[in-house]
C-alpha cells in the first residue's frame, strides 16, 4: 500500500485547511483510514479516523468540533478538514490505512497501522 498526502502548509490561528490521502495498492475493500501527527519531540499521536463505507468516524478530543474527516471511494482518497486552527495543531500530519471491519474504534495507537505515507507539515501561527 502506498500513500501520498498533500495540503499541508502555513496558516495562522483561526485558519482552515484541508489535507488529502491518495491510497494505491489496496487488497482489501474493508479497511480504516486513519490520521495521526507528530510535533517536534512528541509522540506520534491519533487525529481521526474513517471507515470505507464512511458510515463510522471518530476524532481525538483534542480536535472535536473542529476537524472532519470525509472519503471519496472513487478517488481512493480520504480528507481531512481542519477549522478554527490553533497553534498546538502544529505538527506533521501522516495518514495511514489498516484492514478492518466496522466500526471505528475511538482511538488508535500507531502501532495499530502498518502502512505510512510521507506526512504532511502543518504550521499554525499565533
Amino acid at each position: 500500500v502506498q500513500l501520498q498526502a498533500s495540503g499541508g502548509g502555513l496558516v495562522q490561528a483561526g485558519g482552515s485547511l484541508r489535507l488529502s490521502c491518495v491510497a494505491s495498492g489496496l487488497t482489501s475493500q474493508t479497511y480504516v483510514m486513519a490520521w495521526f501527527r507528530q510535533s517536534p519531540g512528541k509522540e506520534r499521536e491519533y487525529v481521526s479516523g474513517i471507515n470505507w463505507t464512511g458510515t463510522s468516524t471518530s476524532y481525538a478530543d483534542s480536535v472535536k468540533g473542529r476537524f472532519s474527516i470525509s472519503r471519496n471511494i472513487a478517488k481512493n482518497t480520504v480528507y481531512l478538514q481542519m477549522n478554527s486552527l490553533k497553534p498546538e495543531d502544529t505538527a506533521v500530519y501522516y495518514c495511514s490505512v489498516r484492514p478492518a471491519v466496522g466500526y471505528v474504534r475511538s482511538w488508535y495507537s500507531p502501532s495499530d497501522f502498518g502502512s505510512w505515507g510521507q506526512g504532511t507539515l502543518v504550521t499554525v501561527s499565533s
